[in-house]
């Protein structure tokens, strides 16, 4: 259906099945999500400017840290890649929309109503109704707690992640199909597949393999609560039980929200380089080996549960292993770079930062696959800071590096690029200081996920929540940009990157000439 014959006002977004509008609608539904989910945390860091959690409490910071970690990883991260790879997937593989539009639909319209039953308890709770508070029960949902606590926000908290999950895994089959059976084999063989798309291809393979063992673990921790079933009792070795269902959906799921982005630095990063990704097989290739290794780590979560030692050696084998592909993809977009015609567009600023990221995030990671030094640092703040170095500092940045390279294409519009560029060093340093001082903590020993801490932390933790106020401030510049750029930025250029000059310019570019 072209644009001309959709229907205006809200019957458009409420009906459509067009693959784009569907993207736009989960874009836009993931942003307010991370909104959402990022005022948690700048309340969170609020609460531990002082050591007594004086401002919000125990229960409240308990609270927000459970809606703080499901909001970004379920509602925020997950439908921004799915939006971003609706709207350019078919574009790229010279398909006419989705495979399956109307699942595709439906995937999306089933957000809403999880995103209601995940932060219902928020809601109510400053509303002040009393009979359902917010779930304090972090955001692994760990037995026995969440197996007995009899408030009823737990089971809509439940069934709102058992929501989402489904309709990940919709989308997850509807990427795979689309780029299997719906690429024109013509215009674009397997050998010139571009490397975003093969980066989905991944992405829904896994979502297919992962998401099904959170729902059954949902629905038996569902079942324990409501109707006496014994699946996670303590005396049969439950909580290790829900530890090994959780964590085998829950490592795949770090690889589900940062193989996109990846794909999209691969995929933009050579356009601001003058010159080809720099071997792209190879990268392909780590793609997939990443894929495969992702479901051989999920233990490296529980070296202090008890497991026996020659298990642990072997999930650290696999987790030390995971980084060699991880390496070829760093040093390719390194070689891509070299002798190239750089130029330092807004785009190509968060794909240059996301590396530097990924670089620190990745290093820290390794040290914690080490079974000795994982002992050590478990549970402290040093593994916040490693893992939002990689969700934040790649995931997020990957993502707003699309979202700054195809605004043109979507909107027709360009962005103020001072303004862009501000968007990114605020960005920049807010993350090195918030989340470098979290590595510093856990190595001086502080446990995460506590309100009130020895009193010597706080100078560090005061600098933390520094570095989340700028990360949050650079988001009003962003927001600030995007609006001006839809209202009145100008026209931008058939091609505004200048990819043609440098034989760059891939099928969505030229589906829109």
């Amino acid at each position: 259906m072209t644009h001309a014959h959709k229907p205006a006002g809200p019957t458009r977004w409420l009906t459509t099945l067009d693959h784009r509008d569907i993207g736009l609608l989960y874009v836009a539904f993931g942003l307010l999500a991370g909104f959402l989910g990022g005022f948690d945390a700048l309340m969170l860091r609020t609460d531990l400017l002082t050591s007594h959690a004086d401002f919000w409490g125990q229960r409240t910071y308990d609270a927000l840290f459970t809606t703080h970690g499901l909001t970004m990883l379920f509602l925020f991260a997950g439908p921004v890649i799915f939006g971003v790879g609706n709207y350019v997937v078919p574009l790229l593989v010279g398909a006419d929309d989705m495979a399956f539009p109307r699942v595709n639909a439906v995937a999306f319209w089933m957000l809403p109503p999880a995103a209601m039953l995940l932060r219902a308890g928020i809601v109510t709770d400053v509303l002040g109704f009393e009979s359902i508070r917010p779930p304090a029960v972090g955001w692994t949902l760990y037995t026995p707690m969440t197996a007995e606590m009899p408030n009823p926000e737990v089971d809509l908290l439940l069934l709102g992640l058992h929501l989402s999950g489904v309709s990940t895994i919709m989308s997850g089959i509807n990427f795979v199909v689309t780029i299997v059976e719906e690429r024109d084999d013509e215009r674009v063989p397997w050998a010139d597949l571009d490397i975003f798309s093969w980066t989905m291809l991944t992405t829904g393979g896994l979502v297919v393999f992962a998401f099904p063992m959170l729902g059954s673990a949902l629905l038996m921790l569902l079942l324990d609560r409501n109707v006496g079933t014994t699946f996670f009792t303590v005396e049969g070795g439950g909580p290790l039980l829900w530890q090994h269902l959780f964590w085998f959906f829950g490592h795949p799921e770090v690889y589900i929200l940062v193989l996109p982005p990846m794909g999209l630095v691969s995929l933009i990063l050579p356009r601001f380089s003058g010159r080809k990704l720099f071997g792209k097989t190879a990268v392909v290739y780590s793609t997939l080996g990443i894929g495969v290794l992702a479901f051989g780590v999920w233990a490296h979560h529980m070296f202090v549960a008890g497991l026996d030692p020659r298990i642990q050696a072997s999930f650290m084998a696999v987790t030390l292993a995971i980084a060699v592909p991880s390496a070829v993809k760093t040093f390719n977009w390194i070689a891509t770079m070299w002798n190239g015609r750089v130029r330092l567009t807004a785009p190509m600023l968060f794909c240059v930062g996301a590396i530097a990221n990924f670089v620190v995030g990745g290093v820290t990671g390794v040290f914690l696959a080490a079974i000795p030094v994982d002992v050590l640092l478990h549970d402290t703040y040093y593994v916040v800071g490693h893992f939002h170095f990689m969700l934040v500092g790649m995931s997020v940045y990957g993502l707003f590096a699309g979202v700054y390279y195809w605004f043109p294409l979507v909107t027709g519009r360009m962005y103020d690029e001072g303004l862009a560029k501000l968007h990114f060093w605020l960005t920049q340093v807010g993350l090195l200081v918030a989340f470098f001082v979290m590595l510093l903590l856990g190595m001086d020993g502080l446990p995460r996920r506590m309100a009130t801490y020895p009193s010597q932390f706080v100078p560090l933790q005061q600098v933390a929540t520094i570095g989340a106020y700028l990360i949050g401030l650079a988001q009003v510049f962003w927001v600030g940009n995007v609006v001006w750029g839809l209202l009145v930025g100008p026209e931008a250029a058939t091609d505004p990157w200048e990819l043609e000059r440098d034989g760059l310019l891939t099928t969505e570019w030229e589906e829109e000439r």
